[in-house]
């Protein structure tokens, strides 16, 4: 039963990061917590494998409709690196509550800043400024929440650089593809301490299903995608926050 609703869970997470390019472990580890008791430590190391995975089945068609920004999304993986290992390497010292807490403040702003409006305008660079900033913020939330950061470059790259959103996302999964990689090595304390079974299962299906997804999303608008995805991630973090709060009382 297990490795059959890890799969039920996984083909749900490989939608999502097919479909919209972000939002992979913000399912994955309030799935682990609450449907298969994992703790929240166990569960942001497990998403960073699933995630790692399922980003990089996604990448592979957008690579080669060229809808990847390579450069930028290695200056914000190699930028990061410094608070995306020092994160890692202290996420184990820090409380349940402190995680779930953090975890669901993040997904709360990522709902409110899909909600703006892109502007129209011509497609610009990143800044080396914005550049810096996004990289230590996506790194510090990649390891102390195993979030791979996609749901912060997206609206940027749009609303303020003008990128597709097909650009968008796809620069999304290669940054995820990257900071996931890197915290997951970076949480190498808490490998023993996970049961990996239920994790390979959703990454197995995840895998699959990003890729076919990612192949298919520019055959739906993207409004409907980003407005979906903003009401899952406040129904996710109310629910995260309720539950944090009523086990603390």
């Amino acid at each position: 039963m297990e490795i059959l609703g890890g799969l039920v869970a996984g083909c749900f997470i490989g939608g999502i990061l097919g479909f919209v390019g972000a939002g992979g472990a913000m399912l994955t580890v309030p799935i682990l917590i609450y449907l298969f008791d994992f703790t929240p430590q166990s569960a942001t190391t497990a998403a960073l494998a699933v995630v790692l995975l399922a980003a990089g089945s996604g990448l592979i068609p957008k690579l080669k409709n060229r809808d990847v920004l390579i450069k930028e999304a290695l200056v914000i993986w190699g930028l990061g690196l410094v608070t995306n290992i020092a994160s890692s390497l202290v996420a184990y010292k820090l409380s349940d509550n402190f995680i779930t807490t953090g975890f669901s403040m993040v997904m709360l702003v990522a709902a409110a800043t899909m909600l703006i409006k892109p502007v129209s305008g011509a497609e610009k660079k990143v800044p080396i400024f914005w550049l810096i900033l996004i990289s230590l913020i996506i790194g510090c939330i990649t390891g102390f929440f195993g979030i791979g950061g996609g749901f912060l470059a997206i609206p940027i790259l749009v609303l303020f650089f003008k990128n597709t959103p097909a650009k968008a996302a796809g620069t999304s999964l290669a940054i995820i593809s990257l900071n996931s990689s890197t915290a997951f090595l970076g949480h190498f304390q808490g490998w023993g301490s996970v049961n990996w079974k239920v994790p390979i299962s959703m990454a197995l299906a995840a895998v699959i299903v990003s890729r076919l997804a990612s192949i298919k999303s520019k055959d739906i608008k993207p409004e409907i995608l980003r407005y979906g995805f903003v009401i899952l991630l406040f129904v996710i973090s109310i629910f995260t926050l309720t539950e944090t709060w009523i086990l603390a009382a």
